[in-house]
């Protein structure tokens, strides 16, 4: 069921979001002090093609905190707007409430991804 989940989620969005997270990878790893954020946003971006029967945890810190305040400035916001409106779109219907629910986790990781794990 998660095979079948995580092809139709890249047909209703999933890819978009994806693309999303590879280019704020690109535009971070443009410079050498964002290559670490890039990375970071390479390994978000794996999640938001194959969401289904992954977790979030949310660990982190006093630097996670430091990252996240300038992510969220810079890039967070625009990921986590798209993702939430793509989830609010998809919850129109009862069939797309599963995929709505992934965007909204993929939004509120958009906002402070650093700290998150994938589990």
């Amino acid at each position: 069921m998660t095979l079948l989940g995580n092809i139709v989620w890249l047909i209703f969005g999933g890819l978009l979001s994806g693309l999303g997270w590879i280019l704020a990878g690109a535009l971070w790893c443009v410079t050498i002090i964002g290559i670490p954020v890039g990375l970071q946003c390479f390994k978000l971006a794996q999640l938001s093609f194959v969401p289904f029967g992954r977790e979030v945890i949310y660990e982190g810190g006093a630097p996670s905190f430091i990252i996240n305040v300038i992510w969220f400035i810079l890039s967070g916001l625009v990921l986590a707007l798209g993702n939430f409106l793509l989830g609010c779109l998809l919850c129109v219907t009862i069939i797309g409430i599963p995929f709505g629910k992934q965007f909204f986790k993929i939004a509120k990781l958009a906002l402070a991804p650093f700290g998150a794990v994938v589990v």
